[in-house]
């Protein structure tokens, strides 16, 4: 069968090479991944649905404190259960982050069962209670869609990559009905240097995921009436896009910290029952927090500002403002909170759609306190779109996504200047303080990040030492090896230098063969061994060096080649420059094939 498969694909890609040119075959490329990807968006939003409806259907009202409390746990605790019995020969992982190292270390290679096991992971948790959104799954899903496929054709790494950002782009784009967004996303996040033909496949694939998507599941996300803005409340737009630009830098500390916390834990279920209960907690006193959190932004939208509370231990305050105000305020933390620890006890989602709710819910709480004060009387509904972009920008380090994502979403185009504004002030915050986003973080503090701004050690960070390693024509020499015996091998080696090593293949030193012809005159040179001619190493290279202090290394002893050793100080072989310059031109190469996709 798997014969039949291949041989089938060789024809495929014989045909297209003689009939189709290679920029039409990626075209019709993307509108498989967009077709493919469209139906996954809607697969993921229904099954992610059912399972809140059925939850939330089923039970009697008075008990549903309760079972917000127990729900969330079971979700994350399923999850796991399926990652861990199903997900064995690949590795599970969630997030942008391994979609952007795939791109930068794996030759674009996403495996192919995040396809379906991204949809089901994230379905569970979500429609249990996990305070997370759908849309990294479904990009995570999407990717792996235009990976997969590019290399079922053997097509190339620029092809794939761009097949994967088509995902990418189809994913966000079937998630929210938003084709121009997901075409952003892919270039904002995942493609940041392309060419003008990139835009094709990517627009291609975003406006067939949409159709596709919307073909099986049409409800509308957001409805937004407005009239437009007012230039009164621009002074207004800029404090809340300097709030959530503050907001953002917390939850960009309050990631990593319980992120830290949850990894001190090192069992799998007992991060699932802290979780859990952490969750099912926030859940049972803050209702709002279930699931991905639209519903309470679109009852805030068309006005309903007592749904705040509604559902709540604390809806009997739900007509008192001064009420409303702060449980919002403490509503954003906490979300922010429940968030984090969903995706930290092994729960599936992303943080795009709670950025989202959490900036929805900043601007509300702003807009409807300077009503309530009586300070101004500004559009609630204008700010709460404003702070949905502010956020995503903030957040994400994405200010034209989260443009364009809010304005198609919502339809408020009208509203694009205060989008503008709040966007670009949010992210500026943020990047004043944090480089790098809470997805490129980790990536570049390992050095697997693609930069535009430092290819040189961007390149070199991404070049491994135990992929330089040479041993191939070294003679090594024990140190207890008589050199007249050893002579023949010396002087038919192609080498000029010689490792010694003990019987545990312990590192001891060099010989370089100008010394043992200079030896072979002494009358005494029958009798000398390895260890009376070897010299120290001027540096020794360990398997955990970076690249560049590899090169430190050489230009301290200014030498062309050093030996690398494992962590037990055993011989691996010899690394030189040559071979470091090499490297770097084919990754040069390689990166340059990516920019230009």
């Amino acid at each position: 069968m798997q014969v039949k498969f291949v041989n089938y694909i060789d024809q495929v890609n014989q045909f297209r090479r003689t009939k189709i040119s290679n920029r039409n075959f990626l075209i019709i490329c993307a509108l498989v991944v967009g077709i493919i990807a469209g139906l996954a968006a809607s697969v993921l939003k229904s099954l992610t649905h059912y399972i809140e409806h059925f939850l939330q259907t089923e039970f009697q009202w008075k008990y549903k404190y309760f079972l917000y409390f127990l729900f969330p746990m079971i979700g994350i605790f399923l999850s796991v259960l399926y990652v861990r019995k199903f997900i064995r020969k690949g590795k599970f992982e969630t997030g942008l982050t391994p979609i952007l190292y795939g791109i930068s270390r794996k030759s674009s290679n996403i495996e192919s069962h995040n396809i379906y096991s991204q949809i089901i992971t994230s379905a569970i948790t979500v429609g249990f209670g996990g305070s997370v959104g759908l849309e990294s799954p479904i990009v995570s899903s999407g990717s792996a869609i235009g990976s997969t496929l590019g290399r079922i054709l053997g097509l190339s790494y620029r092809e794939i990559t761009m097949l994967l950002a088509c995902g990418a782009a189809a994913g966000i784009a079937g998630a929210f009905n938003s084709p121009i967004a997901g075409m952003v996303f892919a270039i904002e996040i995942l493609l940041p240097e392309f060419t003008i033909p990139a835009f094709i496949p990517l627009l291609l694939a975003s406006a067939t995921a949409a159709v596709v998507a919307r073909l099986f599941y049409t409800e509308q996300l957001f409805y937004l009436l407005t009239e437009g803005w007012e230039t009164n409340a621009l002074l207004w737009y800029v404090v809340l896009a300097v709030l959530i630009g503050l907001f953002s830098i917390y939850f960009a500390r309050a990631n990593f910290a319980i992120k830290h916390f949850f990894a001190d834990i090192q069992h799998p279920y007992k991060k699932v029952v802290v979780g859990g209960l952490m969750l099912g907690g926030m859940v049972f006193l803050f209702p709002a927090l279930y699931g991905e959190g639209y519903i309470t932004i679109k009852e805030l939208l068309s006005g309903n500002y007592s749904s705040m509370l509604s559902n709540s231990i604390f809806s009997d305050y739900s007509h008192v403002p001064l009420f409303i105000i702060l449980f919002s305020v403490l509503t954003v933390f906490t979300k922010s909170v429940a968030t984090l620890v969903t995706l930290s006890a092994g729960g599936n989602g992303g943080t795009f759609a709670p950025s989202l709710v959490m900036g929805g819910l900043m601007g509300f709480t702003l807009a409807y306190s300077i009503n309530t004060l009586g300070f101004a009387q500004v559009s609630v509904p204008n700010f709460i779109v404003a702070g949905m972009a502010a956020a995503l920008s903030g957040i994400m380090h994405a200010p034209l996504t989260g443009i364009f994502l809010i304005a198609e979403i919502t339809g408020g185009y009208q509203l694009m200047v205060p989008l503008m504004i709040t966007s670009a002030i949010s992210y500026f915050i943020n990047r004043s303080k944090f480089k790098y986003s809470i997805y490129t973080k980790p990536l570049a503090e390992s050095g697997a990040l693609l930069s535009l701004e430092d290819k040189d050690t961007t390149v070199l960070n991404m070049m491994k030492l135990r992929y330089l390693i040479e041993k191939k024509d070294y003679l090594i020499l024990d140190c207890n090896d008589l050199i007249s015996a050893r002579m023949n091998d010396i002087l038919q080696s192609k080498r000029n230098i010689f490792p010694v090593v003990d019987e545990k293949q312990q590192f001891k030193g060099l010989i370089y063969v100008e010394d043992v012809l200079r030896a072979v005159n002494n009358p005494e040179s029958a009798q000398l061994t390895a260890n009376d001619l070897m010299a120290p190493a001027p540096k020794v290279l360990l398997l955990t060096d970076s690249m560049q202090v590899v090169l430190e290394k050489m230009e301290q002893e200014n030498v062309w080649l050093l030996p690398a050793l494992n962590e037990q100080g055993q011989f691996l072989g010899f690394v030189s420059k040559t071979a470091i310059f090499n490297k770097y031109r084919a990754m040069l190469r390689r990166q340059a094939d990516y920019m230009e996709s």
